[in-house]
Order: structure tokens, then C-alpha cells, then sequence
């Protein structure tokens, strides 16, 4: 498969599913996550997506209060293009997931594309004591987790975003979300060229072998042609092994302790930096040339940074 000629680096920073018990890097001070999202950017990240955590205790927050504690520093610092969850926590709705995008108008936001069990529970046996109190009560009950994003979730948010001009990243967890995607544009909820991000490698979707991205990649040909841009993750110990070949097969990848707290097997990453600098090497070894945040943007077809709310 041809390579394009950029690769779009994008690192989420901190997500919501890794606890601080888990790593001491796991940045929840809004100052930790601003800094390790700048020094991202410096090592190479084109996008940078975002989460916001409760500054006291690390547990995950879709205040937009909290995103308004490091969102303007990080755009005063650093070009990069700013993606912003919509995804949150697993227990709240998609009204409430949105409140963070509607009101900073980001380049980007992610729009997971079905319903899932979604699940980290198994994590909790791995740890003896825990930081904060909330945490081990978290992990176990993602066991009983539906990731509800239903056909009128997805209209929804779309509808409510769509008027800001916010680039959407497709996040499909599974072949059949591709399917649900397909629907969406055909009924015009979604205009291509469209972003899809593969998620794989989390525990109720699609497994992190390199035969699943290779399938995901076909049907999203088969279903859309030429109309849309891809990335990949790989959640855990499957992040660089895809990243590397997702680049080869001309796709952008994501890395980031969002996705994995580890920088090689049985090592913990220093920080998010370090997981950028890692993938940025090694694909570039193999003839790839990573995208600035401006190259992003017009392969992305962003509406640019003087148009957000923050």
C-alpha cells in the first residue's frame, strides 16, 4: 500500500480510563496536563486530544471548567491542533459529554460511532492499595459499562455541533461502527472527506492485531473510497507495534498514556513526550516524514485555530 506523504502524530494526553494509582506520569493538575501536552507538541504531535480530570483527586471530568484551566495556556504555547473528547466518562450522557465542545468550539472533537461494553476492569486486580478511594470502585465497575452511543446519541451531538464547524474523528471501535458511519453519511448527518480513528485493542471491541486493522482498513475503502482520512490506535501493549504499521500502510496513528502508560514492555513512559519522540523515529526510520499542525490542518480541512473559544 502506498504511503501518503504525511503522517499525522496525534497524543492523547490523559484520557479516562488509566488512574493515577497506575503511573506517577498520568497527568490530572491542569498545569501537568498542559505541560505534558505542550512538550507532546514540541516532540512532534500534530493534534493533541484532550481530556480534563478533577485536579484534587484525578478521577475524570467533563466540566468544561476544568478544560478552561489548561486549554487557553496550551493554545498560547504551542500550535497544535486541539481535539477534545466527547467521550468523557462512561457514565454520563452524550448531552453532558458535549458540554466541553460546544462551548470552546475546538478544531476537532471525537464522535464515537455505537454502543459497546467497554471495559478496563480487569486492571484493578493488578494493585494492591490505591491513591484516591474512587479509583478501585471505578475500574471495577467498568465490567458493567454499555458505552452508550446510540443512532439518536450520534444525531445528537452531531446536530449541535455541526453549526461550529468542528472536524469530527470518527471513533470506531469495531467493523459494525464503520457500518453505522456509513449510514450517517448517507442520510447527510456527516460530510466527507471524513476522519475515522480504529480503535483497537479495547476490551468489548475489536482486537489489536495487525489482521483487524488490515480488515477495518478494507471496509472503510469498500464503504467510502477516497473520501476519507484514517488513524489508528493500539490500547496497551499493541500502541507502537500498529502506530508503525499503520504508517506503512499510509495511515496516521496515535500514541499517547491515554492509550498506553507503558514506552516499552514492563516500562512505564516518562511522560507523553517520550511516546511521541519514540513512534517519531522509528517511523520516520522507515521513510515517513512527520505532518507539522498547519500540514494537519489542510489535510484535515480544519477550520483553523483563530476559530475556537479559548
Amino acid at each position: 500500500m502506498a504511503r501518503q506523504r504525511k503522517t499525522i502524530v496525534t497524543c492523547a494526553i490523559t484520557g479516562a480510563i488509566h488512574t493515577p494509582t497506575m503511573s506517577d506520569a498520568l497527568p490530572f493538575h491542569p498545569a501537568d496536563i498542559r505541560d505534558q501536552a505542550v512538550a507532546a507538541a514540541e516532540a512532534g504531535a500534530s493534534v493533541l486530544h484532550l481530556h480534563a480530570r478533577n485536579p484534587q483527586n484525578g478521577s475524570v471530568s467533563i466540566n468544561p471548567d476544568d478544560f478552561q484551566k489548561f486549554l487557553p495556556d496550551i493554545k498560547k504555547r504551542t500550535d497544535a491542533v486541539i481535539n477534545i473528547s466527547t467521550g468523557g466518562s462512561l457514565t454520563n450522557s452524550v448531552e453532558e459529554r458535549i458540554a466541553p465542545a460546544l462551548r470552546f468550539s475546538p478544531e476537532m472533537c471525537s464522535m464515537n460511532m455505537g454502543s459497546m461494553n467497554f471495559s478496563f476492569h480487569p486492571l484493578a486486580k493488578r494493585y494492591d492499595e490505591f491513591k484516591f478511594d474512587w479509583e478501585k470502585e471505578y475500574i471495577e465497575n467498568s465490567e458493567s459499562y454499555i458505552f452508550r452511543n446510540t443512532f439518536a446519541d450520534i444525531k445528537n451531538a452531531a446536530t449541535q455541533l455541526s453549526p461550529l464547524d468542528i472536524k469530527f474523528e470518527h471513533e470506531c471501535y469495531d467493523v459494525g461502527h464503520l457500518y453505522n458511519l456509513k449510514f450517517c453519511v448517507d442520510i447527510g448527518l456527516f460530510k466527507a472527506p471524513i476522519f475515522i480513528q480504529f480503535v483497537l485493542g479495547i476490551l468489548g471491541g475489536i482486537g489489536p492485531d495487525l489482521e483487524n486493522l488490515v480488515f477495518m482498513k478494507q471496509t472503510a475503502d469498500r464503504l467510502f473510497g477516497d473520501d476519507y482520512e484514517w488513524s489508528v490506535l493500539g490500547a496497551g501493549g499493541a500502541q507502537m507495534s500498529l502506530a508503525t504499521s499503520a504508517s506503512q500502510m499510509g495511515g496516521n496513528i496515535r500514541v499517547g498514556l491515554e492509550d498506553s502508560l507503558f514506552i516499552s514492555r514492563g516500562k512505564l513512559a516518562e511522560n507523553n513526550a517520550q511516546q511521541v519522540a519514540k513512534i517519531k523515529q522509528i517511523i520516520e526510520s522507515l521513510g515517513c516524514t512527520v505532518a507539522t499542525p498547519d500540514e494537519a490542518r489542510e489535510m484535515l480541512g480544519l477550520k483553523g485555530a483563530d476559530r475556537v473559544s479559548f
